[in-house]
């Protein structure tokens, strides 16, 4: 993946743009389920607690930060991909199974709920063990990069957070929150989310709501496996322009985002 640089800070925001503030390794998982006969697809949300110090309350894909096991674990299963990709994968799989309860791409099994597993995770057994125990492993070639988002405001925890999409291979009706992270876990498609945020029945961070347009376009998982395949993929790092008409905050355009700038006083501060 390239990255384009951003642009210079700017002064006197909470948005202030540090170029060299270092991310946070995160990942994201996003996935699509099946939907009403002709419906778009459903997608799987959690809303985070809020007791969370990062965006409490905010209706977001499951998703945490890549730990130095996750990586390990990645290299082990997939010596092919990227190390920092692979680690990346794994840790999108255990917050998913972490915050929801299902177990998604592993390797000659259904996706279905784990409970047994979540609670092995909670307790602080390894997710290699876990594997290890149930003789499983994972398929990490199910989880097709999306995007990689990398804010870098000054103020506030920064995140290079790699999104994946998949597709569900399985029962994931019996999702449900882990009461510590996620307030509640569910399924419902992009557009149907971004009607309740608009009316205030959810809410959500500015990388959360760019990405739900960009999934509301699709039909289906591989529209989405499609549109990423054609894309040359860069970091998505936003800045803040002003104009005499105000300030907002931007995003490049060209990567499949149908809304590239936002007046900075509608942009929720975390």
């Amino acid at each position: 993946m390239s990255s384009t640089p951003p642009p210079p800070p700017e002064a006197g925001s909470l948005f202030e743009v540090d170029p060299q503030k270092p991310g946070i390794a995160a990942a994201t998982l996003i996935v699509f389920g099946a939907g009403d006969s002709g419906a778009d697809p459903n997608l799987l949300f959690v809303e985070r607690t809020a007791a969370m110090r990062f965006a409490p309350g905010a209706v977001v894909f499951p998703g945490g930060r890549v730990d130095a096991a996750d990586v390990l674990l990645g290299r082990r299963l997939s010596p092919q991909l990227d190390a920092d990709d692979a680690g990346a994968r794994v840790a999108a799989i255990r917050e998913t199974i972490e915050e929801t309860g299902l177990a998604v791409a592993v390797a000659s099994a259904r996706d279905a709920v784990r409970e047994d597993w979540r609670e092995a995770l909670a307790g602080g057994e390894p997710f290699a063990s876990v594997l290890a125990r149930e003789g499983a492993d994972l398929d990490l070639s199910r989880l097709t990069p999306f995007a990689r988002w990398d804010p870098r405001f000054r103020e506030k925890r920064a995140f290079d957070t790699r999104f994946y999409v998949a597709s569900l291979e399985g029962a994931g009706d019996m999702v449900s929150p882990d009461g510590t992270e996620a307030a509640s876990a569910f399924w419902t498609p992009a557009a149907t989310m971004l009607s309740a945020i608009s009316d205030g029945r959810h809410d959500a961070i500015f990388p959360t709501l760019r990405n739900l347009e960009r999934l509301a376009q699709y039909r289906s998982h591989e529209d989405a496996v499609a549109d990423a395949a054609a894309r040359a993929m860069t970091t998505i790092t936003p800045w803040i322009e002003r104009d005499d008409q105000g300030e907002w905050l931007c995003i490049a355009r060209g990567q499949g985002y149908p809304v590239t700038r936002v007046a900075l006083g509608a942009v929720r501060r975390g």
